[in-house]
Parts: C-alpha cells; structure tokens; sequence
C-alpha cells in the first residue's frame, strides 16, 4: 500500500496506528475503541464543545459521549488540562532545567520536586541527563533563586543546567490524534487557537481571576453558572472575565490521551543548531509536522530543541533522516528518550503515561529558599 503524503510537509505520513492492542501484544484486548479515540480528537480539537455538539459530530447521542469522556477520565487513559499565560504586563522566563542524580536518587528528587507548581513538564530522560524540567517564572532572578536555593540544595541533585527558551514556536496543545473526518470537523466550532508563547501587554490578574484560574485547571468544562456558584459572583461576571482571558488568549486549553494508548508511544527530544538566520524559518517548518509536540529556541549553543511523538524506536533514526534532507542547515547535536513523563503540562502520570492528578500550574514561592537568598545577600553586603 503507498503511504499517503502529508500536506504540510511532502513527507510520507505514518499509517494510523492499529489500535492499543498492538501496542500491548496480540495477547491484550484493545483498551480503547475507535468512538474512544474520535472522542479524544474531538477534545482535542474543541475541548470546550457542548457534549450535544461532540456527539452530532461523532454519530452518537450527548449521553453517550459524556458517559465515554468520564470512562476514560476515571482510567486515567485521558484528561483535559488548562494553564494561563496571564501573568501580567511582564513577559514570564520559560526555562529547560537538565537535572544530574545521585546514583538511586532519581525517583526521589521527582518526588520532591513534582509538586512545585511552576514546573510544568518533568521527565526522566536517557541519555547525558536524568531529567528535564520545563518551568515557568516571573522573571529572571526567580529562576536563579530556585537553581540556586531548591535544586541545588536537594539531596540528591549533583549538578544542573539551565536554558531559557527565547521562543517557543509551539506547545503539545496544538497535537492532534487526527482521527476526525472532515465532515466531523466542520461540526465543531474551534476555539481560538491557543498561543505558542505568553504574549505582552496582559493586565495583570487579580483575585478573582486567579480563583477562576484554579476552579478551571480543575474542571474548564464546567458552565459558568457552575463556577459562578463556587467563586460566590454571578454568571454575568465570570462570562465576562472568560470572555476577556479568550480575547487575550490567556488560556490554554489542552486534552491529552495516555501516550502508550496514543498510536505514538516514543517521545524523543532533540537538540540542534541552526545558522542564526535561519532559525526562524527551520522552525516555522518543523512546527508543521506530523510528529512535533514542542519547539523552541534556546539561549545555549544548541538553539533550537525539538520533541516529538514516534511511532517505535526504529522511527528515531528515520526521522532524523529526515530532517537532514529536509534541513541540510540544521545540525542535530543531541537526542533523548523520555523513559517516564512523570509530569505533563501540570499534571502528575505513571509509568505508562496514565494521570494520576494534577497539580495547577502557578509561579513558584519558597520561603527557605528566599531566606538562604536573603543571608548570602546580606555576607555580599558585609564583606570579608
């Protein structure tokens, strides 16, 4: 059978997967079906459809698309997830922290750390580091203080490494299963696509809208009257405040599919380096791939990092075929496999990549951390 091509790119585009029976062994029933991963592409692509309209566009009734979601929320098979990015008029740092253990020490420094809030992304690597981490601060001198005064004093952690990402050209929120037909599309209204990067120029939110934040990092399918109830204003209120974050795309949105469930099991990072004036156009091409989950430009002599989903191991070295015929300019320094996405986008998986809960993502505050900063700021001051 001749692959079919995809039209973004040229390149052949991979059969879709024969379901998760293949992926656990002929000897293991398929966990999910196909209405289940229809389900999961319609979220994907209008997480916050009516049920009625997700089930007009997938043939099937409101009941029963419901009764599907809780069915694979309650497995952790798959979740919805929602972040901001209104942080202020300020822009906030992006940063990717590589983390060296101890030897035994690993799955106790995750365990120390997956509650930090600002930490969006940990995971356990191969290759020349144990872990990323991909965080989020207020500014610089916050990221400083948590290398320096809650990393670096961990038991446990014996060096780290740290880049910021100047650009992030996209995130996992725009990844799709793409099991929709077109016809299933054009039944849903999209929603404002989300921004790859915290824009500027946001006000910066106050109480109420941090309490809504919460309340939909919880449940963003929840009505309005529903969040209204629980913050104690009126539905007018919180529509109006939903209205404004949606204008200033201050919310993502995401639904994410366990990754040994997804046709996609093998998550690969990649760092490469790319002449200046080049960067920007390599990387509005490898966000249109099929496989890219991540992109950005980084501060260090890699300056373009990568991540995408493969289908098995075997791809790795294909795909990086790939990418040098289809960017002699690119040069791929470096590339890890995710062994445990132990935290995705806020929330917290097992071995396999089922959610286990979330944990909402904020700026991070530590007042031991704040006071260490504070006694070696005052032996700078004193001197010899």
């Amino acid at each position: 059978m001749t692959p079919s091509t995809h039209e973004s790119t040229g390149w052949p585009t991979p059969p879709e997967p024969a379901g998760a029976g293949a992926l656990l062994g002929a000897a293991h029933p398929p966990l999910l079906d196909e209405l289940d991963y229809l389900l999961i592409t319609a979220l994907q692509t209008s997480p916050r459809a009516e049920w009625a309209q997700i089930g007009k566009a997938l043939g099937v009734d409101a009941s029963t698309a419901a009764r599907r979601w809780n069915r694979l929320t309650e497995a952790g098979h798959a979740w919805l997830s929602c972040y901001t990015v209104a942080v202020g008029p300020a822009v906030p740092i992006i940063a990717f922290i590589e983390v060296d253990c101890a030897a035994g020490s690993l799955h106790a420094v995750a365990a120390e750390i997956a509650d930090d809030p600002h930490l969006i992304t940990i995971e356990h690597m191969s290759g020349s580091r144990d872990l990323i981490l991909n965080a989020v601060f207020p500014d610089q001198a916050a990221l400083t203080r948590y290398v320096g005064f809650r990393l670096g004093r961990l038991p446990g952690v014996s060096a780290t490494r740290t880049q910021l990402a100047t650009v992030v050209h996209t995130e996992g929120s725009r990844w799709r299963l793409d099991r929709l037909g077109p016809d299933s599309k054009d039944a849903l209204v999209t929603d404002r696509p989300p921004v790859a990067a915290p824009r500027r120029g946001l006000a910066a939110p106050d109480m109420l809208d941090t309490r809504l934040y919460l309340l939909l990092s919880e449940d963003f399918r929840q009505p309005a009257a529903r969040l209204a109830e629980r913050l104690g204003v009126s539905p007018t209120t919180v529509r109006r405040r939903l209205d404004r974050m949606h204008r200033q795309d201050a919310l993502v949105y995401r639904c994410e599919v366990a990754r040994y469930l997804s046709g996609w099991p093998i998550s690969v990072t990649l760092w490469g380096a790319a002449p200046a004036a080049e960067t920007s156009r390599v990387a509005a091409q490898l966000i249109r791939m099929r496989e890219t989950r991540l992109c950005a430009s980084l501060s260090g002599p890699h300056n373009l990092m990568l991540t995408v989903w493969l289908r098995s191991p075997e791809d790795i070295a294909a795909f990086e075929a790939r990418l040098s015929t289809r960017f002699p300019e690119l040069v791929v320094a470096d590339r890890a496999v995710a062994l445990w996405q132990l935290k995705l986008a806020g929330h917290l998986l097992d071995p396999r990549g089922r959610h286990i809960r979330s944990v909402p993502v904020t700026f991070w505050e530590d007042d031991d951390a704040e006071r260490a900063e504070n006694a070696l700021l005052e032996r700078l001051r004193a001197g010899r």
